[in-house]
């Protein structure tokens, strides 16, 4: 692989990471304190940052590390994440994603804003929140400063503090040569370090390299030997060491074991008087050898059978440690090697076994299943096509190939659907954008919102998946900005200051049904209907339903808003919020209660490449009306037809009447009614036209259909969503029932037509 191709990986891993910062974040902000979530909040940072700074990327690596070290205070349970460091901290997270695209794309983000943050950031870190507005820009890329003695660490990568201090060290000092800071060193491994395959002794070696290094094992938390787990960690090792690699050299040999152990850093102040005898209990031991040798495998894994004695307990060719528990009976050195030296079994073999069976995820180019979804579709025609064939020439249906391709039919169909599932995703990383959007306009608006999301698991085909962004940003958008009322008008109202914005997704009848509702004021229908009088959209005596008056908002450019703003007013991109969801194949309704508030609902196809359909005929064309806007069929009888003014005629379907609406007539492919008698009522319920039964003069079978386009092939067709091929060959038509319906209420397929272009 080329660079280009590991920057690549890099980036998605990073649109990964940054899905997990944000929610994590606001699971912090809806009151979880669950050490893990915090934990993962960081570890995204942090693999952002680690990534970025092998490719050089300076402003994402400066910005995201700070953002870590306010992370490590709120790890350290020095810096409680409440409301307002949260804000600040959902903020920081919207400008590090910033950062990743400009960095991908080659675009800029706002410096102010940045730098901004990275001064509240700062002042978080340091206790000093309500000074960030006025705190100076400290630097661009912020250098970790040596920490004083009388104060607790800031621990600059973020672990986790460990239950011992360096008061530990007493007053010693190490001699340190002119100019080389020495460093002292906390390092306690977790029981996760060693499950992992890694080996303190070896971490340990690594950092003897970096110069003159004197080790302490600290044996204290070492229990007897029937109390010993051999999952646990019970060393932990004090160590000074003078380098002149710096802090970051000396975390780097801890790189892939920073979350699997407690590791605290701190630079040693000089003293006027070098070499004062510490006080510890356990001195200080330089390490006799160089730690090198351990690179020899016999020597990490096999320890000698002698006693050993508290001065080679350092040395880290052995495995062998003594015992320091005082005051206590000491289990024989012979015993305590064995027990150390044993090598982890049961729950730990178990474990490993368990983290070897997680399911494991390749990264597969789009385009290549898209080519797979193709030539899969292509085989259900041609399946289609040979079953067609066989039946016509196989009178009783009987024939062994007749059988065989029942099979076929099964395989195929199974095919199809597990090749489906590899493009089905979940909704999560679409709802997660959203929450950018709610933030930012409710700051632009000066409302508290706070954005609820349910469903996020909820999966569709990512072509579906795609699409859905720019809908639901307008819609967030006017849901926030004219749907909710200011804070003082809900209070006074008896509602929370805070408005509640719920997006929910779930399936239903073989489709994704998208909610978008809020607390808010709803829509106001005299004013609605006002605008649209002055705009002459509708005539001043024109009798609308509550219904009717709510859908007159999707018209383009229609808006209700006083002001003009890039954001004012639920008309504003209501219109592109229409004709993207009719070119997705859906439907949207509203719902709206005066004070109470309004649910927008969007019904979406899972996927754009199959559907089930009912294969009909009318006026001698093949046509495939969608299954899941079926509700039943029937076969009218003459005492259940109705006439009702000059040309309607209406069914009636259990004691209720429904409207009947001849699909051939309403298509131009006849020019007279047909007899209802003579063929078939398909009832179909469609989003703001209630039930229509579709007359068509007779049903061919239900089919699994592949969807082709029929605008990207020939040209938009009024009254058609789109085409398909058939087992005989031939081109059918699917039905765009939406559209049916709504020319069968006195609006023509081509004024229907334009308003879905226009909004």
């Amino acid at each position: 692989m080329d660079m280009n191709e590991i920057k690549e990986i890099f980036f998605q891993e990073c649109e990964e990471q940054l899905a997990e910062l944000e929610s994590g974040l606001l699971k912090l902000n809806d009151g979880d304190r669950d050490p893990e979530t915090v934990n993962a909040v960081f570890r995204a940072v942090h693999s952002i940052k680690g990534g970025a700074g092998a490719f050089g990327l300076d402003d994402l690596v400066s910005f995201a590390h700070v953002f870590e070290t306010t992370l490590d205070c709120v790890r350290s349970n020095k810096l409680e994440p409440n409301q307002d460091v949260l804000k600040v901290m959902l903020k920081s997270a919207d400008v590090l994603a910033d950062l990743t695209n400009a960095a991908r794309d080659g675009g800029s983000v706002d410096e102010a804003r940045s730098k901004q943050l990275i001064r509240e950031l700062e002042a978080l870190a340091n206790g000093e929140m309500s000074a960030a507005a006025e705190a100076p820009v400290a630097r661009a890329a912020p250098v970790a400063a040596p920490v004083p003695a009388a104060t607790p660490a800031v621990n600059d990568e973020g672990f986790q503090p460990i239950p011992f201090s360096f008061d530990d060290f007493g007053d010693e000092e190490q001699p340190a040569e002119s100019g080389v800071p020495t460093y002292e060193i906390l390092f306690r491994p977790k029981s996760e370090l060693y499950a992992k395959g890694n080996e303190a002794s070896l971490l340990l070696r690594d950092l003897s390299r970096l110069g003159e290094m004197s080790i302490h094992c600290d044996t204290d938390a070492l229990p007897l030997l029937e109390d010993m787990n051999p999952e646990e960690a019970y060393f932990a090792w004090k160590i000074s060491i003078t380098t002149d690699k710096g802090e970051d050299g000396i975390r780097s040999v801890f790189e892939f074991a920073e979350w699997d152990c407690d590791l605290e850093i701190r630079a040693v102040e000089k003293k006027s008087e070098a070499g004062v005898e510490a006080q510890d209990e356990l001195p200080m031991q330089p390490v006799p050898f160089d730690l090198s040798i351990l690179d020899e495998p016999t020597d990490v894994i096999v320890s000698e059978p002698e006693p050993v004695s508290p001065a080679s307990a350092a040395d880290f060719g052995s495995n062998v440690v003594p015992m320091a528990g005082a005051g206590r009976d000491e289990a024989p050195a012979s015993e305590q090697r064995a027990a150390v030296a044993q090598p982890a079994a049961g729950p730990a073999a178990a474990s490993a076994a368990s983290s070897a069976a997680a399911a494991p995820t390749i990264r597969v180019d789009l385009d290549r299943v898209d080519r797979l979804i193709n030539l899969v579709g292509e085989l259900v025609i041609n399946q289609a096509m040979l079953s067609q064939s066989v039946i016509e020439n196989d009178n009783n249906g009987l024939s062994s190939i007749n059988m065989g391709l029942d099979e076929l039919q099964q395989l195929t169909r199974e095919i199809q659907d597990s090749v489906m599932a590899i493009r089905a995703q979940p909704v999560k990383p679409v709802f997660q954008r959203m929450s950018r959007i709610v933030r930012e306009i409710a700051d632009a608006t000066g409302k508290s919102v706070r954005l609820v999301t349910e469903g996020e698991n909820t999966e569709v085909d990512k072509t579906v998946i795609d699409k859905l962004a720019e809908p639901l940003t307008h819609m967030i958008r006017n849901a926030v900005d004219h749907g909710l009322e200011p804070p003082e008008k809900r209070q006074a109202a008896g509602k929370n200051p805070e408005g509640t914005v719920r997006l929910t997704a779930k399936h239903r009848s073989g489709r994704i049904v998208i909610e978008l509702a809020d607390d808010g004021g709803g829509i106001n229908r005299e004013k609605v209907r006002q605008k649209a009088i002055d705009n002459d959209l509708i005539a001043p005596d024109a009798n609308l339903s509550d219904e009717e008056i709510d859908n007159l908002i999707f018209h383009a450019g229609f808006s209700t808003a006083d002001k003009i703003s890039d954001i004012s007013g639920r008309g504003v991109g209501m219109d592109v919020v229409k004709r993207s969801i009719q070119a997705l194949g859906g439907r949207i309704s509203i719902s709206s209660r005066p004070g109470q508030g309004s649910v927008f609902t969007m019904s979406l196809p899972l996927t754009l490449a199959v559907l089930d359909g009912m294969v009909v005929t009318v006026a001698g064309q093949t046509l495939v009306v969608p299954l899941t806007a079926i509700v039943e069929t029937l076969q009218p009888e003459a005492s259940a037809i109705h006439s009702f003014g000059a040309s309607q005629r209406l069914i009636s379907i259990r004691n209720s009447f429904c409207p009947l609406v001849d699909v051939g007539r309403i298509l131009n492919f006849r020019a007279t009614q047909a007899n209802p008698v003579e063929g078939v009522a398909l009832l179909v319920e469609s989003e703001g036209g209630g039930q229509r039964a579709l007359m068509v003069d007779a049903i061919q079978g239900q089919r699994q259909v592949v969807i082709k386009s029929l605008e990207a092939n020939y040209t938009h067709v009024p009254g058609i969503a789109a085409a398909t091929i058939l087992g005989d060959g031939r081109v059918a038509l699917i039905l765009d029932v939406d559209a049916v319906v709504a020319a069968s209420r006195g609006q023509s397929l081509k004024q229907e037509i334009s308003l879905a272009a226009t909004g």
